[in-house]
Parts: C-alpha cells; structure tokens; sequence
C-alpha cells in the first residue's frame, strides 16, 4: 500500500527536523505529524480483509452460482478449475473467483395487500425474522419494501437487523396488489447497494391487480442489472382434500356436464305410502357458510413470478400454507451464504441484445444455477 510507504519517508524527514528543530513549536508539530500518519498505516498488512475485491467496469460481469449434488444438497469446496464459462457460446476466461461466503446487498419486497392480512402477515414477520437470523455475515446490509396498491420504501440500507424487525411490525395490509410496480421501484433502490452481490426477495399471496408497469418492461429492467431475484408465492388457496370449501365454490370447480332431470322425492321400492316403497333419503344441506373466508379470487401467477426470477440465477417457490413460510426463506438465506461468486471480461459489445451466460461444473453429476444471460446496455 502507499500509505505505509508515505508513512517511514514522512517519519524519517521529520525526525531529521526534530534534532534540528530551532524551536519547540516545530519540534511538536514534527512529533505530531509522526503519530497520525502512524495510526492511520496498519499495523500489518497481511491481517487486512482477504476476501476478494470485484472491480466496476462495463465489461466485467459477475455471477453468483449454486451448486447442488443428486439428492439437492449444497455442494461447496470447488475451485475455478472446476468452473467453465461460455458467453454466446464461446469459452471465457475466469478472472475473479471466490468460494467463501461474500456480503449481499438484500431488498426485501412483502405483499401488504388485504388479502395478506391476520396470519398470513404474522407467518411472514416470523419467516422474514429467521431469515435475517441465517444470514451469517454482520456486513450484509438489508433493505425493506411492502406494497399494496402502491409501493414504499419502509426502511433504507442498513445491517441494523433489529430495525428491519421493528419496521415489519408496522406493515398495516389494505388494498389491492401492484407487485409489478414494487419489483421495479426495489430493483432500482437494490442497485444502489454497496457491495457487489445484490439479491432481492419477493413475498406475495396474489396476482398483480394494480400495477402500472406490465411484466415484460420489469423483466427487461432485473435482465440489465446483476440482481439474484427470489421470489416466495403463497399459494393458500384451499382444496376439497385440505380444507371444507364453500358449497357454491365447489360446485363452480366441478365439471359442469349435462344430467338428466330428477324427480324429488325420488319413489323407492318399500317406500310407505307407496306400494312397496320407503320414505326418500333427504339430501344432505350445504355446509354452513358463516365462519368460512371467501374464496381467493387472485391465485399466486407462478408463471410470471418465474419469469422475473429465472434468468437472473434465483428461482421462485411455491407454498401450499404460510406454515411453510419459514423453511421457505431460510432456505434462500442458506443459499446466499453458500453460493460461489465468479466474474468474467465481457467480450460482448453493449448492442442492447441479450448475451447468453452458461455456466458449468466439471463434475456432470453436480447441478448449477447461475444467471442465463444479461442485457448488454450501455
């Protein structure tokens, strides 16, 4: 470093002064000067911060990459050598790699829309509260969005975990779902983020039904930027096998297929009253209605949320129940702490046009999940 350099020379030419010193007042200027320069060198290089420094530019790019064995299990300890990298089909060398774990920029999007609202917002709090639990580097720096009809920005950067806690108490859910507009305002404030990973993560229960922007200009905007998009759909809606739905909805799910009319009281043989008849079996009542939620109208659009999560390295997950909230995301937070971190020199020209990224391992018995490809802008 030069500074340590700057320090000695520095130090050497002020003690020269100080024997020479025609007064005290230049003597403990000298001595001054030697001291904080002296705090501000280090004291030894070698215990500086190893992990690896991700220079900008426009050509360099960086790829975040799971890699999961046979049976789904994190598979960590390989090497660059292990690695190959093809842009547009064509072997790229390389030039930075990392196996440890390196900190993340992490944007937090919650659905705080009405159907969210009771349990559901309370499993969230409790998943996202594991989640910043499992994340193991104190660096990492979190910030937090919800959206309704619109979206906010509830709280910026920051590694303070607790007042992420405290402004996730406060999500009030009301109204309907602009999940487009959110992906997009959050995806602009995660690029901000100071260190070179960046992910974000998506929590809904619904289908868009408010948003401004149409998926295809939010898809385009995650494709320019270097962003691990994950996103958790909840898709509680209830089944004849999980949970007694309304009468009048299960009727709307049956095929509706055409019958023959029925008389009621339908004559059975034995019937009293009737020449060997018995009284008609009465059909059963529809199950009261009363302490039954309506129907979800908006299922989660898991087609779309792929679609934005997909290309960029992450992946989306359905869950049946907010009980499964919770191994959800710490499930994402264990990936974001295993992950490799790799980047190349782009040989591609910024043409505007979409540049195919494939990643691989060696080891054809082992899977890997990085970004597709990205949008080569200038």
């Amino acid at each position: 470093m030069v500074l340590p350099s700057v320090s000695l020379m520095f130090g050497s030419v002020c003690r020269r002064l100080l024997l020479q010193a025609p007064s005290p007042a230049l003597a403990f200027a000298c001595l001054a000067a030697i001291a904080t320069l002296s705090a501000a060198a280090p004291q030894n290089p070698v215990e500086q911060d190893q992990r690896p420094v991700f220079k900008g530019g426009v050509d360099l790019v960086s790829v975040s990459a799971t890699v999961t064995d046979g049976r789904g299990h994190f598979v960590e300890g390989l090497q660059k050598e292990d690695f190959t990298l093809l842009e547009d089909g064509r072997p790229m060398a390389i030039t930075q790699f990392s196996s440890a774990r390196v900190p993340v920029s992490l944007g937090i999007v919650l659905d705080s829309s009405d159907s969210m609202s009771g349990e559901r917002m309370n499993q969230a709090r409790r998943a996202l509260d594991e989640l910043l639990n499992r994340l193991k580097d104190r660096e990492d720096e979190i910030c937090l969005f919800s959206f309704d009809e619109e979206p906010r920005l509830l709280h910026g950067w920051t590694t303070d975990r607790d007042s992420i806690r405290r402004a996730l108490r406060n999500v009030d859910p009301t109204g309907r779902t602009a999940l487009y507009d959110a992906v997009s305002q959050a995806v602009s404030y995660v690029n901000t983020g100071r260190h070179r990973k960046r992910a974000l993560l998506v929590i809904s229960d619904g289908n868009d039904t408010a948003s401004r922007l149409a998926i295809p200009a939010v898809k385009r905007q995650i494709q320019e930027s270097e962003l691990l998009v994950y996103a958790i759909g909840v898709d509680a809606r209830r089944t004849f096998f999980r949970e007694p739905a309304p009468f009048s909805s299960l009727q709307r799910r049956l095929p509706q297929r055409p019958r023959p009319p029925i008389r009621i009281p339908i004559p059975i043989p034995g019937s009293p009253g009737r020449p060997g008849g018995r009284d008609p079996i009465p059909f059963p009542p529809p199950p009261p209605r009363g302490n039954m939620p309506p129907l979800d109208d908006d299922p989660v659009d898991s087609g779309s949320l792929r679609s934005l999560t997909d290309d960029s390295g992450g992946r989306t997950e359905i869950v049946r129940s907010t009980s499964d909230l919770g191994p959800a995301t710490s499930g994402i937070a264990d990936e974001l702490n295993r992950q490799y971190y790799l980047a190349y020199v782009s040989a591609a020209e910024a043409d505007g046009k979409w540049h195919v990224i494939e990643l691989n391992v060696r080891d054809e018995s082992l899977r890997v999940r990085a970004r597709r490809g990205f949008l080569a802008t200038k």
